[in-house]
């Protein structure tokens, strides 16, 4: 009997984003009001906008800072209960040194400081350019994420934020940008998260056409029999092992006028138990996020007609469950990818890149792609590398390297730049085929990120191409910042920035 899908809300409204004028009231107009607190070389410190609405409420923010011995530092946020004026709660928040990832920090730590409030209202983002109102807004609405399943869980209790401004007719746009970003995210975030019970192959690819369509996209999904008949041989054979058949999902963005044509391309293992390379058991749980790549492309797919982006997009998902199975492909296997070139699997675990190349290989000979860059929770030796907060990002050009690192340091996502190594590249040959699938270890180079890097290299030609290997960042194991604990929907909030600023 099929399992039931679970009921995930893809794509929920985030909480909703308002501004209001600074020479407006500000007491009454949220249950909880924020206000921010900036360091001073000796002594409390001192408060900034909004000091006179505490003064109304009969608040000594300056007494309360000292007894709970504040810093002002960027995520420290003092309670005061008054339930008074309209107002049930004070936050004065700490906000470091004022740059834009100190108030990112500030904005998520009030955002959970506020969880039992239904709406806020904040003097954070007064005097704040509409780039800062924007980033402001989005932890604001990252920081209140929480995923349930069937209505199960406990939701958050705050749903509305008002951001107080000068000029809230400058910051409106900004504002709208923003509520479209952490949408994406929400989705991604909602996609990972789904458990893999329900989250086949079959149900990946709906979620994707159901958003896509909704939003102007063009969205083709190959079964099977239509993959075997163009060569998907890597997809094919990675889901062979599992009762639930792969899927390869095309996602089609292409406004009028665009003439530049970038591809993404995500890895969609619904579940990875390493198929008859098996993983251990206390590995296998974080595994439903294993597609998270392939949702983040589908979550940046959907938000491109809100943005207004200018430039053709096509988002590759290769979907499929790699389980152990009587059909499952085995260890010493030959497999032939589209395009013709072959891979001797030498480690089941290492599916991520035999399905990658598929799609690679599919964009570089039949969409003409001005540039493609792929995102996957790849290898472990990333995260060994590089830790939980960063993404190991490789490109082949130098330009296009630094647009990612641009995009991603404005959205506030950590790639780090990595090499590769040519001289790495022998330890990929086959004796049997034109490639293995790891690197040989007799070889002892060691480097798992970058002989997976060099692997997907081949399947990409002269192309100018970047791989975002992200098994650290795509998961959180607790709230920290904008992120919540579970799938944190890497990789959405950079592609969207880099998209933007491309012109046709």
């Amino acid at each position: 009997m099929p399992s039931r899908p679970p009921s995930v809300e893809g794509g929920r409204a985030p909480v909703t984003l308002t501004v209001a004028a600074t020479r407006g009231p500000l007491l009454g107009s949220g249950a909880a009001l924020a206000v921010p607190v900036v360091p001073r070389s000796s002594g409390a410190p001192r408060v900034g906008a909004g000091s006179e609405a505490l003064a109304e409420l009969g608040i000594d923010a300056v007494a309360a800072l000292k007894a709970e011995k504040a810093t002002g530092k960027a995520g420290e946020v003092t309670v005061i209960p008054v339930r008074r004026g309209g107002v049930d709660t004070i936050l004065l928040a700490g906000v470091g040194d004022g740059s834009e990832p100190a108030l990112r920090r500030a904005a998520a730590a009030i955002a959970r400081q506020a969880k039992t409030s239904r709406s806020l209202a904040t003097t954070l983002s007064v005097d704040r350019d509409p780039g800062t109102v924007r980033a402001i807004a989005e932890a604001f609405a990252l920081a209140s994420y929480r995923f349930s399943v069937n209505g199960s869980g406990q939701p958050a209790a705050l749903k509305r934020v008002k951001l107080v401004v000068d000029d809230p007719a400058a910051v409106r746009a900004e504002l709208g940008r923003a509520a479209t970003v952490a949408a994406a995210v929400y989705r991604a975030r909602d996609l990972a998260n789904a458990p893999s019970l329900g989250k086949s192959p079959e149900w990946l690819a709906e979620q994707a056409r159901e958003f896509g369509e909704a939003a102007g996209v063009t969205v083709t999904v190959r079964d099977v029999a239509q993959m075997a008949a163009e060569g998907f041989g890597g997809v094919l054979a990675v889901g062979q092992g599992s009762s639930r058949p792969p899927r390869f999902v095309e996602m089609t963005w292409a406004p009028e006028g665009a003439e530049r044509h970038v591809v993404l391309v995500g890895k969609g293992i619904t579940f990875d138990s390493g198929g008859l390379s098996l993983k251990t058991p206390d590995s296998m749980p974080a595994m439903k996020t294993d597609m998270a790549g392939g949702g983040a492309v589908i979550a940046t797919l959907a938000a491109l007609r809100d943005l207004d982006v200018q430039v053709k997009v096509t988002g590759l998902v290769p979907m499929a469950e790699n389980m152990p199975g009587a059909a499952s492909v085995r260890p010493g296997d030959v497999v032939e990818h589209y395009g013709g070139r072959t891979d001797e699997i030498v480690n089941t675990d290492a599916e991520g890149r035999v399905v990658l190349a598929d799609a690679l290989a599919y964009a570089v000979a039949t969409l003409k792609p001005d540039v493609v860059v792929d995102i996957a929770t790849l290898t472990g030796a990333a995260r060994i590398a590089l830790g939980s907060r960063h993404g190991a990002l490789y490109a082949t050009t130098p330009a296009l390297r630094d647009e990612l690192l641009g995009a991603a340091a404005a959205a506030n996502e950590r790639l780090w730049s990595m090499p590769l190594i040519d001289d790495y590249r022998d330890t990929l040959d086959s004796d049997i085929a034109d490639l293995r699938n790891i690197g040989d270890r007799d070889k002892e180079y060691g480097g798992g990120s970058i002989v997976a890097a060099l692997f997907l290299r081949e399947f990409v030609g002269n192309v100018p191409w970047a791989h975002l290997d992200v098994a650290g960042p795509a998961r959180s194991e607790a709230d920290e910042d904008e992120l919540t604990k579970g799938a944190t929907g890497f990789g959405v909030r950079t592609f969207l920035r880099w998209l933007e600023s491309l012109r046709h």
